[in-house]
């Protein structure tokens, strides 16, 4: 059975750091897409980040280019999204998921933003972030 548990979210003050682990298990840690979301309040949720097992290709939404970073590490079954220059308008439930179906392109696995894409999800951590 496949499984992803969030952790590191909680509370921080704008312009400080938080770095998140999506630790996967269930599953061979090869040949995916992984990807960050988050969902705020009364919005729907959006695909932020996203990694692709092969070469570690990774795709950023613009509201978070520059500021996150998503990483991971397949020997601890485990991906990251560091987060850095926090705002309030990062305050969220963060959510990571897996594509286990993923398409390859010239042997090299392309991730993808879209939720649709991705076959299993974790059950999100909070992320608040005051001014």
């Amino acid at each position: 059975e496949v499984q992803l548990v969030e952790s590191g979210g909680g509370s921080v003050q704008a312009g400080g750091s938080l770095r998140l682990s999506c630790a996967a298990s269930g599953f061979t840690f090869v040949n995916y897409a992984a990807g960050w979301f988050r969902q705020a309040p009364g919005k729907e949720r959006e695909g932020i980040a996203c990694i692709g097992s092969t070469d570690k290709s990774a795709y950023y939404a613009a509201s978070v280019k520059g500021r996150f970073t998503i990483s991971a590490d397949d020997a601890k079954n485990t991906v990251y999204l560091q987060m850095d220059s926090l705002t309030p308008e990062d305050t969220a439930v963060y959510y990571c998921a897996v594509d286990l179906s993923v398409s390859k392109v010239n042997g090299i696995v392309i991730p993808d933003l879209a939720e649709k894409e991705y076959d299993y999800w974790g059950k999100g951590t909070q992320v608040t972030v005051s001014s």
